[in-house]
């Protein structure tokens, strides 16, 4: 079957203009980029697969996520089967994206590599993660979108990477929203609260609400978290404060979303912190 080639990039956020082609073709809101997040709608009771892979949660009524991690090259190929046995085909161009790469040589030797003894305990914080991440929740918590979780100078974006002594380590996966120690954080969106631990060795308090379809935010070096596992939460609703526990330079807000096994770019959830912050100023 020929392969229908589209390229949708929409606004940054989930409220881009929803882009429809045939009638069988999944109609979409959000970006097809390194790092993108793509809501979906196709009809109730298809089966939706990305390169192959069967997306793991469609909503009852057709709504799916599609996260795209950073290094993606793409075409994304989608397969729709639907109930009644027919199967179309997709594929759609995925946008480079260029990310900041630093390096820093001559670091003592335990300032790049964890020393053996906690190497158990990084692993187990691993685990923990990973294993809230695969639950899944079908429930309508995305109606309202997504906001900032705060609002202030942001001082490290997703897909950053540092060099250290040569080694390349893991991108930052999230983005940095440099406040004082203290300073409220609120649910981005609607959740459930899947994961609320208070010390892990990097990210320190950790908080995890799951948005329903296997999209999870993460907030990373808190001081204090307000909610417990199993707690459903509103957008808006104070969920932790700001820190700067676990390996952190100084206070701030690191916000990570997940898409599945994917780790995708918050920021293009919400408006720029700029339009934020004078919408928020303007209210008060």
């Amino acid at each position: 079957m020929r392969l229908a080639f589209k390229t949708v990039i929409a606004i940054a956020g989930l409220l881009g203009a929803s882009i429809t082609a045939q009638a069988a073709e999944p109609t979409y809101q959000g970006q097809f980029v390194q790092g993108g997040i793509v809501f979906g709608q196709t009809n109730a009771g298809d089966v939706v697969l990305l390169d192959g892979d069967a997306i793991d949660t469609i909503a009852p009524d057709g709504r799916f996520i599609i996260g795209f991690p950073r290094d993606y090259e793409g075409p994304a190929k989608l397969t729709v089967r639907h109930a009644d046995g027919s199967t179309e085909e997709f594929a759609y161009a995925i946008a480079d994206r260029e990310f900041d790469i630093q390096r820093i040589d001559g670091l003592p030797p335990k300032m790049v590599t964890p020393d053996p003894d906690v190497m158990n305990r990084i692993k187990d914080d691993s685990r923990q993660a990973r294993e809230v991440r695969t639950e899944r929740f079908t429930e309508n918590f995305l109606e309202n979108g997504f906001i900032w979780p705060a609002l202030g100078p942001i001082s490290g974006v997703y897909g950053s990477q540092r060099i250290l002594n040569g080694e390349p380590r893991a991108p930052h996966w999230g983005v940095d929203i440099a406040v004082p120690t203290g300073t409220p954080v609120v649910a981005p969106a609607d959740g459930i609260v899947t994961l609320a631990h208070p010390d892990m060795y990097f990210s320190g308090a950790t908080l995890f609400i799951d948005h329903g379809l296997g999209m999870v935010s993460a907030f990373l070096h808190l001081s204090e978290i307000d909610v417990k596992v199993g707690d459903v939460v509103k957008q808006g609703d104070v969920i932790a404060k700001v820190g700067a526990s676990g390996r952190a330079t100084g206070p701030h807000l690191d916000w990570r979303i997940n898409v599945g096994a994917a780790r995708v770019d918050a920021q293009l959830l919400v408006p720029p912190m700029d339009q934020a912050q004078k919408a928020a100023n303007a209210n008060n």
